[in-house]
């Protein structure tokens, strides 16, 4: 069954269906349709430990797309999460940290997914200094000088945000993004494009999809016999 919903200015198709194989899940697919953005070659020669790792020149992250058909391609990097209709109620935060890697000049991950009050360990396997700038507007903001061999920094945010972006003083080809989340309804897509929102009682949803170039889409999705489903569909980057 298709849902056809209207998002501002965009036409959202919707893809719901039932099944009682996956209980408690929304799952779907991020596409792109058209020409997307080449990667961009990043000039590192202000730090040759930057440069000296890279035996072909580094590239950029801002538009990662998978091996698709024609002009449709899977789009990674991908911020999904629901929106409304999860259960308000304190979640139980992980004890275990997002680990978030200084790697080859650049941030590994590029995009990743936390709760609010979950520790992130920021750690650097690069022999250079860093810098780790975070810039959340609803959290306390913290930046840090981090040397070579230093101990990982051990951070949160104390409050939901999409999303935060995480810079590098010293290396400004250097930024990421967090989604801090008050529940575990969130996902990232790799270069498949899929995602799974697992965890979800039958029910009515908000489910939002968050791309660094080419934004935000919102969709309605119902789960029903413990499935729902969900496809977005990108178009036209902005130039950066």
């Amino acid at each position: 069954m298709k849902i056809f919903a209207f998002t501002g200015s965009a036409l959202v198709v919707l893809a719901v269906t039932m099944s009682t194989a996956d209980a408690g899940k929304i799952s779907g697919k991020v596409t792109f349709k058209g020409k997307p953005r080449p990667a961009k070659k990043i000039k590192m020669v202000a730090d040759p430990a930057c440069e000296a790792v890279h035996t072909t020149p580094a590239k950029d992250e801002k538009m990662i797309v998978g091996t698709g058909t024609g002009e449709i391609h899977p789009l990674a990097n991908v911020f999904v999460y629901v929106k409304s209709g999860a259960p308000q109620k304190d979640y139980p935060v992980p004890s275990e940290p997002v680990v978030l890697d200084q790697e080859g000049c650049k941030y590994v991950p590029h995009v990743f997914g936390m709760m609010a009050g979950q520790k992130l360990e920021i750690r650097n396997s690069d022999k250079t200094t860093h810098n780790v700038h975070s810039l959340p507007k609803k959290s306390k903001e913290f930046n840090n000088g981090q040397t070579v061999g230093a101990p990982a920094l051990i951070k949160t945010f104390d409050n939901e945000e999409i999303m935060v972006k995480i810079k590098c003083d010293m290396h400004p080809w250097m930024t990421c993004y967090a989604g801090v989340m008050s529940h575990p309804f969130y996902a990232v897509t790799g270069k498949d494009g899929t995602f799974n929102l697992d965890g979800l009682d039958d029910g009515e949803y908000e489910v939002e999809a968050w791309h660094e170039l080419v934004k935000i889409k919102t969709a309605k999705v119902s789960i029903a016999d413990g499935s729902g489903s969900v496809n977005f569909e990108f178009t036209k980057p902005k130039k950066k």
